[in-house]
């Protein structure tokens, strides 16, 4: 048995992994002020707790899984850099491991959740999967031939930051245009937003009630009555998320992009519009290559199944 770990900016969950089923899942609050050490030490009490939470003890677990934002040397168990938390080069799977006993790896999150959704979710039937998270910024992770791809040193598969707007909005990373400025959740708000202030007739008033209050949901249930400024910001954001994800589709052509993150709960609102955008810009015919186009199906335990299963595959 392997226990994982799903680590965030604001809290920390676990959950062990028997066979295919989560069991004793288990929480803790974590911060950007607290010290990695002492960050370390509250997942190992996790890790403990989780064990116990399932019946079991830590002499059952084999090993532990960490899916860590940021950019992870899965080789070594290092978190390169974690901008939210102010991390460099820390050995987290060591220190882990320190205060646990057991062997501990680190992986990016987006690529625990792409290897959690292959191999327990809406992946499962596909040896080439894309997963492409929709938040406040875009997460990706890719599968090649049944294997997690990370990049050299686990530095790749980072697709929110290829451009599909050359001289475009100017993005966090630095460069101008990036798919997450125009894909992410958050491009969606500010769209509908924008929209709000200029069609002070528009249904999106009603479900928003203010324009702060305005979400990622907002267009998509106005859309649903008709609303001509709801549609074309769906438009919008739509063509733009298919701009991107038909980059991907012609770079690796795999058997199937899965689309995770809250907007995922939308299901055919958003897939079947956004498929009419992706075939019309993929290269190759979907009648010579398939291609599926799907929503996440593990929510937010697809990191916990990933982070669980990397361990167990790297024992």
């Amino acid at each position: 048995m392997v226990i994982g770990i799903d680590l965030g900016g604001m809290s920390a969950k676990a959950a062990l992994l028997a066979g295919t089923k989560l069991e004793g899942k288990s929480r803790v609050v974590t911060s950007a002020e607290d010290p990695a050490e002492k960050t370390a030490v509250a997942l190992a009490e996790l890790a403990v707790q989780t064990a116990e939470k399932a019946g079991k003890s830590m002499d059952d677990v084999q090993a532990i899984g960490i899916g860590s934002p940021g950019f992870i040397d899965s080789a070594r168990g290092v978190v390169v850099s974690w901008a939210n938390f102010g991390w460099n080069n820390v050995p987290l799977g060591e220190l882990v491991e320190k205060y646990t006993g057991k062997k501990t790896f680190v992986l990016n999150d987006a690529n625990a959740a792409a290897l959690g959704e292959y191999k327990f979710g809406a992946g499962k039937d596909y040896s080439d999967s894309v997963l492409i998270t929709l938040g406040t910024g875009v997460g990706s992770g890719i599968i090649i031939g049944g294997k997690l791809f990370e990049g050299f040193r686990g530095a790749g598969a980072e697709l929110g930051h290829t451009v599909i707007r050359m001289n475009g909005e100017l993005c966090s990373c630095g460069r101008r245009g990036c798919f997450e400025r125009y894909a992410a959740t958050s491009a969606l708000i500010r769209l509908t937003r924008e929209s709000m202030q200029r069609e002070r007739g528009s249904a999106m008033w009603r479900f928003a009630g203010t324009l702060d209050e305005a979400d990622g949901r907002t267009a998509f249930l106005a859309d649903k009555e008709g609303d001509s400024a709801a549609q074309r910001v769906l438009d919008e954001y739509i063509g733009a998320l298919g701009e991107g994800i038909a980059n991907v589709v012609n770079m690796l052509r795999p058997q199937a992009i899965i689309i995770g993150g809250g907007i995922s709960a939308e299901g055919e609102a958003l897939l079947e519009p956004l498929r009419r955008v992706v075939r019309a810009r993929i290269l190759v015919s979907e009648k010579d290559a398939p291609l599926a186009l799907v929503c996440a199906s593990l929510g937010n335990d697809a990191g916990l199944y990933g982070a669980a299963q990397y361990a167990f595959d790297r024992l």
